[in-house]
């Protein structure tokens, strides 16, 4: 059986000149034809907009159709923005076994570092990235197990998780005014899980025939993504067709998770995604997931079904039991729990 430090793309991707089979996509599901951002921008908007209900209205519209939009002005520090991005090159460039090594200190395996998918030796289509993945809960819970090389990774990480937590906290109370749910709806334990990847994706031989990530849902509340800077690969589908999400220097690009739509009862939906590749510069990029407790109850929020004549368009499910059910199914657990 081969070794993880050999699988790990980063291991060997320079020394093939075509993309190795198992890498190569069904043709229905390779890049194809996209739509420049230039022309289908995704909303870009103002967190330092001062007058609040239409800061309000433009988070919600973006939210309900797009699923999408990036952020500026979010009160992140733009040198902590760099210092997390360059760390975590920075944590993808270090020798295969170092990087093992690294993610091998917590007994309940829950720091990973992994290529294509978690499910590597059982997927027969693979991914063009490595990925690392750890919970970065507010309280500091697990900080022992983080990585400590590079020697500051665990100084900036936790720093960078921090103003993640707040940014969270703010966009989802600025959801709920718009929603008519409490402000603080989401304050506890349906944020108190999140984690943190860093998706590496070195340069494609033959980007047409190869995806760096699949389509997909995330299985979030919300989802924040820092973008490289310079390399494109984000898309996002719209109305049947692929955008390409154009990095802005400084911005934050935030998705609409699938739990938030249960909770807001299918109001926030949401959206389909995918990375690409490129075939002459990798590409990094860090995604905090925000994800309830495992015991939270997950289901429509009452204060939007009371006076209402929608009912509830989603069954009740903990949110244990729906990450589960996502990994097994996939696509399909939205009908399940219709």
């Amino acid at each position: 059986m081969e070794s993880m430090d050999r699988m790990l793309l980063s291991s060997w991707y320079d020394v093939h000149s075509t993309v190795p089979s198992s890498y190569v996509q069904l043709p229905e599901n390779r890049p194809g034809k996209v739509v420049s951002s230039l022309h289908e921008p995704i909303p870009v908007i103002d967190l330092g907009e001062r007058h609040r209900p239409h800061l309000t209205k433009q988070i919600l519209k973006a939210s309900q159709e797009y699923g999408f939009f990036q952020v500026i002005n979010h009160g992140v520090s733009h040198d902590l923005m760099d210092e997390t991005l360059n760390i975590f090159k920075e944590f993808h460039g270090m020798p295969p076994k170092e990087k093992i090594n690294e993610c091998s200190k917590d007994p309940n395996g829950n720091f990973k570092i992994y290529t294509s998918g978690e499910n590597y030796k059982k997927n027969a289509t693979h991914y063009w990235k490595d990925s690392l993945i750890h919970p970065c809960p507010p309280s500091g819970e697990n900080f022992q197990y983080w990585p400590e090389k590079p020697s500051n990774y665990r100084e900036i990480v936790g720093k960078y998780s921090r103003e993640m937590n707040r940014l969270t906290l703010e966009i989802l109370e600025i959801l709920c005014e718009g929603l008519g749910l409490e402000p603080r709806y989401f304050c506890g334990g349906l944020c108190e899980n999140p984690s943190l990847a860093a998706h590496h994706y070195p340069p494609c031989p033959q980007p047409s025939l190869t995806l760096g990530l699949a389509k997909h849902k995330d299985p979030t509340i919300i989802t924040i993504l820092l973008q490289d800077k310079e390399v494109e690969g984000l898309q996002v589908l719209k109305d049947g067709t692929w955008i390409a999400v154009a990095p802005i220097p400084n911005a934050f690009v935030v998705n609409i998770g699938l739990l938030l739509q249960i909770i807001s009862n299918g109001r926030l939906a949401g959206v389909e995604h995918r990375a690409v590749t490129n075939s002459s510069i990798a590409r990094t990029s860090v995604v905090y997931f925000v994800y309830p407790s495992f015991e939270s109850n997950i289901e429509p929020a009452q204060a939007l079904l009371k006076g209402s004549n929608t009912p509830p368009l989603y069954k009740s499910i903990t949110c244990r039991e729906f990450r589960a059910n996502f990994y097994q199914k996939g696509p399909k657990v939205e009908e399940d729990l219709q």
